[in-house]
C-alpha cells in the first residue's frame, strides 16, 4: 500500500481551540509530523483553514478522526503526496 507523506486539506473549524493549539494537537500525533495552518476566513463562529500537514507515514484515518474530535470538518483534501511501497508477500 502506497505510504501518505503529505495531504493538504480544506478545514472548518470553530474558534476554540485556536490556530495554535489546533495545530499542535495534530503535530502531537507523531514525532515526524509538521503541520503548516493558513486561515483562509473567519465568520462568526468559525474559520476555514488550510492544513499541509508532512510526516513519513501519515495515519490518514487518524488525522481526520482527531480533526473532528476537535470540532472541525474536512471539506476537501486538496492535495496529497505518496510513495509507493514494494509489496512483499508470496511469488507466482
Amino acid at each position: 500500500m502506497a505510504i501518505v507523506t503529505r495531504v493538504v486539506l480544506d478545514v472548518l473549524k470553530p474558534h476554540q481551540p485556536n490556530a495554535l493549539a489546533f495545530a499542535s494537537q495534530l503535530a502531537d500525533l507523531d514525532a515526524s509530523i509538521k503541520v503548516n495552518l493558513v486561515v483562509q476566513e473567519v465568520d462568526d463562529k468559525t474559520q476555514t483553514i488550510v492544513l499541509s500537514i508532512t510526516g513519513e507515514r501519515l495515519d490518514f484515518e487518524l488525522i481526520t478522526q482527531h480533526i473532528k474530535s476537535m470540532g472541525g470538518s474536512v471539506h476537501s483534501i486538496d492535495e496529497v503526496d505518496v510513495q509507493g511501497e514494494a509489496i512483499r508477500g508470496s511469488s507466482d
